[in-house]
């Protein structure tokens, strides 16, 4: 019993939650509110930069699981609908503390960029503009990139593990600049590495994968009956369609909101629908929570609570569903194999992601120095890149005083 105790005492992390003492488990459950809830107050970049910064902090920092562990779990969130860092947030927190660790992880990261959401959409119904921090990101953007860079070349050793998942890479790259459907790629290359991989074996193909079911939501989700009087309820149910059915980025939610918000239920005009992506863009977090803020332009404090809880629930669910069966997916080739394409695929959307990221961020001698000692610093120094964050955010208040 002796020689137990201390073995959880010595080594807790890799003890599942439920084998740990209660103390225990109150301090992981601690130490995901405080590393989420400071991501969610610094991450800034989009998805990219989001993932970055968490491959850092899970696996390089603390050694939570393994880089394998979390490319898989990056990997299915690409097959679920729903923000893709929200939800790689709520799958760790899921591995780290079960379904208490999936409230805490999902709700620290995205709790802060809410509430600074919802205070710059009180200034915007006051004043009818958005407050100007250009120079917040001038700084901040080439740190980003620098960050990002290294959890490319972390992850990207993992995903390219042999030839087909390295050719698998590669087509994505060219896909992404060619302007193919993301979902779509996701799919074929994952199947095509699976097919690949397990050619040889010439009997039944075995072992559940998962596909995405957006295009049946999205034919139930479509149907939306104009409104004439919005109330909160109204608010939460139609961001609660677009957490159940939208993938992709914040673009691609602002074609989602023009064409129903705008054009079909006439809730906003385009000018402030373009004003609350701009303030998903500027914010830390998750791009989604632009949800907040027209939540509360439609229906006030109680219109951007239930907008942040409808486009939010369905990844809680849906990481709760999923999750369980990621272990299982390894332990079948021809599911394995699948998981490894659409791993492979990731990475190269996200070096595309980058590569564009870079051109709207390098855009001077200061910037490109920036990225270039932001660089050195992850990869030769190991600084944590939340400290990045804030020299970079520092450095460009100091430019726009001096400009």
């Amino acid at each position: 019993m002796a020689q137990e105790a201390d073995d959880i005492h010595k080594e807790p992390e890799t003890l599942s939650y439920n084998a740990l003492t209660s103390s225990q488990q109150q301090q992981r459950l601690k130490e995901l509110a405080l590393v989420f809830l400071r991501l969610g107050a610094i991450a800034f970049g989009g998805p990219a930069a989001h993932i970055a910064m968490m491959d850092n902090e899970v696996v390089n920092r603390r050694q939570w699981m393994s880089r394998q562990k979390l490319l898989d779990l990056l990997g299915i969130t690409n097959l679920i609908p729903g923000p893709n860092s929200t939800e790689l947030a709520i799958h760790i927190g899921y591995e780290r503390g079960g379904w208490r660790g999936l409230l805490v992880a999902g709700s620290c990261f995205i709790v802060p960029a809410m509430l600074i959401v919802w205070i710059l959409a009180a200034i915007y119904v006051r004043y009818q503009t958005v407050p100007q921090v250009e120079w917040l990101l001038y700084g901040i953007k080439p740190v980003i990139i620098a960050i990002v860079l290294q959890a490319l070349w972390n992850l990207g050793k993992k995903a390219a593990k042999d030839i087909p998942t390295s050719i698998a890479g590669v087509l994505a790259i060219a896909a992404y600049f060619a302007g193919l459907n993301e979902i779509l790629l996701l799919i074929l290359l994952g199947i095509a590495v699976m097919v690949v991989k397990n050619w040889q074996n010439r009997g039944k193909i075995s072992g559940a994968f998962l596909l995405p079911f957006s295009g049946f939501l999205a034919q139930i989700g479509t149907t939306t009956a104009v409104v004439t009087s919005v109330s909160w309820v109204n608010v939460f149910l139609f961001f609660l369609k677009i957490g159940c059915v939208l993938y992709g980025s914040g673009y691609v939610l602002l074609a989602f909101l023009q064409r129903d918000l705008v054009e079909r239920n006439q809730w906003l005009t385009s000018q402030q629908l373009l004003d609350a992506v701009a303030i998903g863009q500027l914010t830390p977090g998750p791009v989604f929570t632009t949800a907040t803020f027209i939540g509360y332009l439609l229906a006030g404090n109680a219109g951007a609570i239930a907008a942040t809880a409808g486009i939010f629930l369905p990844s809680f669910v849906l990481v709760w569903m999923v999750n369980p069966w990621v272990t299982k997916l390894r332990q079948s080739p021809w599911a394995s194999g699948l998981l490894d394409g659409v791993n492979a695929a990731s990475l190269g959307l996200m070096a595309g992601v980058t590569y564009t990221l870079g051109q709207a961020a390098l855009i001077d001698w200061l910037t490109i120095i920036m990225a270039i000692v932001s660089a050195i610093a992850v990869f030769r120094f190991k600084i944590n890149s939340a400290w990045l964050v804030l020299a970079g955010g520092a450095i460009g208040f100091a430019s726009h005083i001096l400009n």
